[in-house]
């Protein structure tokens, strides 16, 4: 699509929500500041019939879905801060985690047997009608030949146009964001990816606990075809979720939390679409992931500057906190590093150890996009996905349990990591690899234009540049303990 294409398409978009009043809505009018409500009354000039049917989340909702599954993932994000938003304005919402209108299962099986390349029941012995529909899939319950009971996730037709549409017109945003996105989205569209990342992430979880995920049923896996065994539990878009005999709603928000951040920091591949439609709970706090067409990832230096940066907030530590994002290239080296500490412990000191019914979100980031702007913070494309899965994380989270402590839950997570890899005996073993690769490279460097005549001279100097890299390496452990002891 072109620029001419995208923009066009951009501003179609924003026609549909004039004309759903769910651009300015008329219920915002007594918060807003005049010229914004004269801008909304004009707006309201063009808007359609159904403008004054239904509440702003209603609208806004039905105006998601019209616009296609980009829209419909910013409006599950939305869905999961009712501490932002509102919950009925979130609830309205949250029919587009899983409940949009399906596709017919006659379809669905074509779909399926067509994928797989095989006839449909000599996979399974039965496959009902879908009890989900998202944006880009919806879910079926089936029961393999074996007899175990699975999940089988088939695309919409015709899904990756859209999704194509939406991400060129996408590219007129921030390049850093519609890159994420728009590489996130290409990957759901094979589902072949999302069932290596299951696989990837369950392996994860039963090393920690806090969080499980159904297996993959890899004969059932296609492009377009995916078969998980049955998750246990109940939705946490199911209303009756929290209802359950015996549920730890507490328990449930630390594990939540833990389970995120673990995969996080410990292994570096977190699943990056945390709503709740995607949830299942069971007593008394047992948790279990799906849909994992959404993976983050976060490289070794990433992951430190991120712990460095939440342990500095759990110990209040805001020098701490602002070297960490001065390091990892995030503030400018121009700006003073003890005005950022400061701005950041204006954040910081109002919030530590308030439960989220005292906390107002929406201050909160307001004044953190303040900084932002004020300290030229530049959005880092590898932590995007991070963010937008810790906002909705602690939605859930805030959710489960309205007193939750999200600081608290995090603590043992991040300690645990920062006492293993960032401790002295840490830092001494990586500045030592990193020494250790860089003589490598070196010692490589220097015997490739040598080597002819290094066989040549073998017997005269055999040891030569073994005693030269073993000087190298003596230097390099001293500058390491030095830069440790300082």
């Amino acid at each position: 699509m072109s620029d001419a294409g995208a923009f066009l398409r951009l501003m179609g978009a924003a026609w549909i929500l004039v004309r759903a009043d769910a651009l300015i809505p008329r219920e915002a009018e007594p918060v807003l500041p005049g010229r914004v409500r004269l801008i909304g009354r004009c707006l309201r000039l063009f808007a359609g019939p159904g403008a004054r049917k239904g509440r702003p989340g209603e609208r806004l909702a039905l105006a998601l879905e019209r616009l296609g599954p980009v829209s419909i993932k910013l409006g599950q994000v939305l869905s999961t801060r009712a501490d932002i938003f509102g919950h009925a304005f979130a609830e309205d919402l949250g029919r587009l985690r899983d409940q949009l209108d399906p596709f017919p299962t006659d379809v669905a099986r074509a779909e399926v047997a067509r994928g797989l390349n095989r006839p449909l029941d000599s996979v399974y012995s039965s496959f009902d009608g879908p009890i989900a529909a998202a944006s880009l899939a919806q879910a079926h319950p089936a029961v393999l030949i074996d007899g175990r009971k699975v999940a089988v996730k088939v695309l919409r037709p015709g899904v990756e146009r859209r999704v194509a549409e939406d991400i060129a017109a996408g590219r007129l945003e921030p390049r850093a964001l519609a890159a994420t996105v728009a590489r996130s989205l290409q990957l759901e569209l094979d589902l072949r990816f999302e069932a290596a990342g299951a696989s990837e992430l369950a392996e994860v979880m039963a090393r920690d606990g806090y969080m499980h995920a159904p297996k993959v049923v890899w004969e059932g896996v296609a492009k377009r075809v995916l078969t998980l065994e049955w998750a246990t539990g109940v939705a946490l878009s199911d209303p009756a979720a929290l209802d359950q005999p015996g549920l730890d709603r507490k328990a449930l928000a630390d594990a939540l939390i833990r389970a995120f951040l673990s995969q996080a920091l410990e292994h570096g591949v977190f699943h990056a679409d945390l709503h709740e439609g995607n949830l299942f709970v069971a007593p008394p706090a047992v948790l279990m992931a799906v849909d994992f067409g959404i993976i983050g990832r976060l490289g070794a230096s990433e992951r430190r500057y991120f712990a460095e940066i939440l342990y500095g907030f759990l110990e209040r530590d805001y020098l701490r906190v602002a070297k960490s994002h001065f390091d990892a290239g995030y503030v400018p080296a121009h700006h003073s590093l003890e005005s950022f500490a400061q701005a950041l412990r204006a954040v910081g000191e109002p919030i530590f150890g308030l439960t989220a019914q005292d906390v107002s979100m929406g201050a909160v980031l307001a004044q953190l996009f303040e900084i932002t702007a004020l300290f030229d913070m530049r959005l880092r494309p590898e932590l995007v996905l991070l963010q937008k899965t810790m906002v909705v994380t602690e939605g859930v989270a805030r959710r489960l349990y309205p007193d939750h402590d999200i600081w608290a839950a995090a603590g043992p997570v991040v300690r645990r990591y920062i006492l293993r890899e960032l401790s002295p005996p840490a830092r001494i073993k990586r500045f030592a690899d990193e020494g250790l690769k860089a003589i490598e490279a070196l010692a490589r460097r220097i015997e490739a234009p040598l080597q002819p005549q290094l066989v040549v001279e073998a017997d005269r100097r055999p040891h030569r540049l073994t005693w030269f890299a073993l000087g190298a390496a003596v230097a390099a452990l001293a500058f390491v303990l030095a830069a440790v002891m300082r």
